[in-house]
């Protein structure tokens, strides 16, 4: 083996986070980036992450010779078979081949997945999923991501693309979502959905704590934590209807998989999973058979914003047994 460290990273359209794990999985350096991605330079991208593995390298008093491997989660469709991005909602890339130029750089191997896909691998070897094995993930963040574990194995479907949970039509009728339809859990669940819920009650004339913290379509996590501790009128409207729709898919998804545990984690779950969980648990029997649900856990993801990171790990782990 070339080297002992394992970079993982969790690529945003605005950030990435980067850790390095030494030999015993322990993280033993961290650094966070903002990206700037509202160009179209899918190179410069690149370039940021190729920046910051360096950055932490020299940082950690590591070489790149000391590099095992290094994995990433990142947000859209991506083959993880041949490292290509197929399409990615926030970043630059489409058919691009992010595998080759990061492994001529650093001379180690290259895992990328989708990300909410690697985060709920990440609950499922390191997280609050250890120890099941049939697991449902709903990532509840700016967007709506999803994750499947089914006999133990991270189920991708045909050519990576399954898990898009946040994609349920719930209601044809209902708001548009970023994808195109109407009625889809994102747009009642997620940061923009609950974001334009309170945008369009404030329009309305309605007063709420969140009505100048909405910036580019969203809210940021720790502000509704705040917004419900003041039993913010708007805010807890938008929770109770993004509680409701996830109580809705989570039926149905019981009732599809009859999983051993459905795990929520993402931003918005992270701050405020409590109340969120326990709005969820207390509808969602109405929405699935009563001879299935007595077998389902409900949970919050254990690892916060390190699910994708440990998902990352786990991808370099299954890839050296694989060999």
């Amino acid at each position: 083996m070339a080297g002992k460290y394992n970079v993982c990273l969790d690529i945003g359209g605005t950030k990435v986070l980067g850790v390095i794990f030494n030999e015993q999985n322990e993280i033993i350096y961290r650094l966070k980036k903002r990206t700037k991605a509202d160009g179209d330079d899918a190179a410069n991208i690149e370039q940021v992450i190729i920046g910051i593995v360096e950055e932490m390298l020299k940082e950690a008093n590591l070489k790149k010779s000391d590099i095992h491997a290094i994995a990433a989660g990142a947000p859209g469709v991506i083959d993880s078979a041949t490292g290509i991005v197929l399409f990615s909602p926030n970043l630059p890339w489409r058919n691009y081949d992010i595998r080759t130029p990061i492994e001529k750089k650093f001379g180690a191997k290259f895992y990328i997945g989708n990300d909410v896909n690697v985060g709920v691998l990440g609950e499922f070897k390191y997280g609050a999923a250890k120890g099941y094995q049939n697991v449902i993930g709903l990532f509840v963040g700016t967007g709506m991501g999803g994750g499947i574990i089914m006999n133990g194995e991270l189920f991708t479907g045909t050519g990576f693309k399954a898990g898009e949970l946040g994609h349920l039509i719930l209601d044809p009728e209902g708001p548009l979502c970023g994808c195109g339809q109407r009625g889809c859990l994102e747009a009642f669940s997620s940061k923009k959905g609950m974001s334009a819920y309170i945008t369009q009650q404030v329009g309305r004339g309605r007063e709420s704590f969140l009505s100048d913290k909405i910036e580019n379509g969203v809210f940021r996590s720790k502000y509704m934590k705040k917004a419900l501790k003041q039993k913010d009128a708007v805010a807890c409207e938008a929770v109770d209807r993004a509680c409701h729709y996830l109580a809705v898919a989570t039926g149905s998804l019981i009732n599809v998989f009859s999983p051993d545990l459905v795990v929520y984690g993402g931003g918005v779950m992270e701050a405020c999973g409590d109340v969120l969980l326990e709005k969820i648990t207390a509808e969602v029997d109405k929405y699935c058979m009563p001879s299935i649900r007595p077998t389902v856990e409900l949970k919050c993801a254990g690892l916060g914003d390190d699910s994708i990171l440990y998902g990352a790990l786990s991808m370099i782990m299954d890839g050296d047994q694989a060999e």
